[in-house]
């Protein structure tokens, strides 16, 4: 199963249902995403819930301005099936800047923006806006 995949849709539904919170099954993949996510300013925070290992999961509180939400879509991009990997100089723009392209890189998961300061390429992973 494709843990990522299935965090981002839970995401994206919580957000058009305009829930302020969703609960997503816990990752390393999944909560670096999140991480990224809090920093860039599309969600509020997250924090992990539950005590044991295998019934951890993350609490994540979305983020709504004037009653409309932040993230509009999410799209992920590299699959198991077919991953896509692009060049520092090939990183993708999502909507002229607006949205983010979220990069898994050799020095960890970052927002586009700050791969291509880096000058570092890697696997596209999702777009958010």
């Amino acid at each position: 199963m494709d843990s990522i995949a299935d965090g981002l849709t839970k995401l994206r539904n919580a957000s058009r249902a305009k829930h302020p919170t969703v609960d997503l099954r816990a990752s390393r993949m999944v909560e670096q995403i999140l991480a990224v996510l809090k920093q860039e300013g599309f969600i509020r925070t997250y924090k992990p819930v539950g005590e044991s290992p295998s019934q951890r999961s993350l609490r994540v509180y979305l983020k709504y301005l004037k009653k409309r939400p932040v993230i509009t879509e999410l799209i992920r991009v590299s699959k198991p099936g077919r991953r896509e990997y692009r060049k520092a100089a090939e990183l993708p723009r999502v909507l002229g800047g607006l949205g983010l392209a979220i990069i898994t890189t050799s020095k960890g998961l970052m927002a586009e923006r700050e791969a291509y300061r880096q000058r570092i390429g890697g696997e596209v992973v999702c777009y958010v806006w």
